[in-house]
């Protein structure tokens, strides 16, 4: 069976696995999850029993969850194409560093922000949350700042899982209005050279539901009840 990417809309991290799997030119397809409506339904239940995404569905039926297990699944089968590493190499050590913090770091620190617009909240407790969260991404951005260290990209001179994972986290800046992003230039500028990249005007494009032109091996959308019947067939 081809890989089933189960990812959510509107502004999922699971942005960065689509675009993980275009630069990868793997065969895969997707299967779009409607939040929080349908990811926290008894019906998605089965693929996961936590109800977030992304989850993949692998060839042979398992289905795996959480955005930095998919992206090193994704990178082990990837080595020759430059976007896995040797397990004993410095980058690989990298990867795992940079995606932890853009994991625990900079995802989380948006979680507040969330929490204001998920939830209805008295006008002043919705302030004071909002409040700790801009400071929250106000910090997580400055840390990161020091971490891309004037490099292209988060790990050097060459994109990485780890720069698809933040495109689709950094883009929450903008719907929240937290902070300024051109006071982080080197962040700044990494932001807006993926803006370019046909992976991420692909997976732009697919969940704003237009119509996207993909450079891997994208072979189209699956519907949940689908997805899975191939799931309990494989079981």
């Amino acid at each position: 069976m081809t890989p089933i990417l189960f990812y959510g809309v509107p502004e999922g991290c699971s942005f960065g696995s689509i675009v993980a799997l275009e630069w990868t030119g793997a065969p895969y397809r997707l299967c779009r999850v409607d939040m929080p409506g349908v990811v926290s339904s008894a019906a998605y239940r089965p693929v996961n029993p936590v109800g977030e995404t992304p989850s993949l569905m692998l060839p042979d039926g398992r289905v795996m969850s959480e955005s930095m297990a998919i992206l090193n699944h994704i990178a082990a089968r990837s080595v020759g194409k430059g976007f896995g590493f040797d397990p004993k190499s410095e980058k690989f050590d990298r990867l795992n560093q940079m995606l932890a913090f853009l994991n625990t770091g900079f995802f989380n620190a948006f979680s507040p922000l969330w929490h204001t617009v998920e939830h209805e909240l008295e006008p002043q407790a919705k302030e004071a949350l909002r409040a700790y969260g801009i400071a929250k991404v106000e910090k997580a951005h400055a840390h990161l700042e020091k971490l891309l260290g004037g490099r292209q990209w988060l790990l050097g001179d060459e994109k990485s899982f780890a720069d698809a994972y933040f495109a689709g986290i950094a883009r929450w800046n903008d719907f929240h209005q937290a902070v300024d992003r051109k006071k982080f230039a080197n962040l700044d500028a990494l932001y807006e050279r993926l803006q370019e990249d046909p992976a991420v005007r692909f997976a732009w494009a697919i969940e704003h539901g237009e119509d996207a032109k993909t450079a891997g091996q994208f072979l189209g959308h699956v519907s949940l009840e689908e997805a899975l019947g191939e799931i309990r067939q494989a079981a």
